[in-house]
């Protein structure tokens, strides 16, 4: 079974008014999509693209990652997953972890978790404290039924499927920084 993983961070972040893009904001001695690519690089997943959009991540990105442009940022963050769906279905993996790039306290182990469910488990979903949040585990055989615009991705294939979701438990605080005052909140 093969397994990639995409970080999502193709977004235009028009909810945080600070002085730089919320995914390159200071959080923790990092920046916050800083700790989202080394939770991805510390699990078991071998092969990672990420998704930009509004702002160049390029420099974060390191040799054996694939850096994907989402060119219309504005458009929702189905369109940035329809674009880590086209990469995953180019490198032929049966599955693809879906992560967030504004969710830096989401562990490695998450993404592990995802990573090493059953193979048999077409739509598998992290829970923190019995809540489905990200990262988001898909088989390649529903690709083709995720949206392509618009804020939904695998939550509307998890409402349309239920019966093919596999919560599996996580460590860590899915949180997302959308506003300077999250930042704040959490960035302590």
């Amino acid at each position: 079974m093969k397994v990639v993983g995409a970080i999502l961070a193709g977004g235009f972040g028009s909810r945080f008014q600070g002085e730089t893009h919320k995914l390159l904001a200071p959080f923790r001695g990092d920046t916050v999509v800083g700790h989202v690519l080394r939770a991805a690089r510390e699990s078991i997943i071998e092969e990672i693209a990420v998704v930009q959009g509004a702002i160049d991540l390029s420099g974060l990105v390191i040799e054996g990652e694939t850096l994907l442009t989402n060119f219309d940022p504005r458009s929702g963050m189905a369109s940035s997953l329809a674009i880590a769906v086209d990469w995953a279905k180019g490198v032929d993996c049966d599955h693809v972890v879906i992560g967030l790039g504004d969710q830096p306290l989401v562990l490695s182990e998450s993404w592990t978790n995802l990573a090493t469910a059953p193979a048999e488990a077409r739509l598998v979903v992290a829970t923190y404290r019995g809540k489905r949040r990200n990262p988001v585990r898909i088989a390649r055989d529903l690709f083709e039924q995720l949206p392509s615009t618009g804020e939904m991705g695998a939550r509307m294939l998890m409402e349309l499927h239920p019966e093919l979701v596999l919560e599996v438990p996580c460590e860590g605080e899915p949180i997302d920084i959308d506003t300077v005052e999250e930042l704040s909140k959490w960035n302590l």
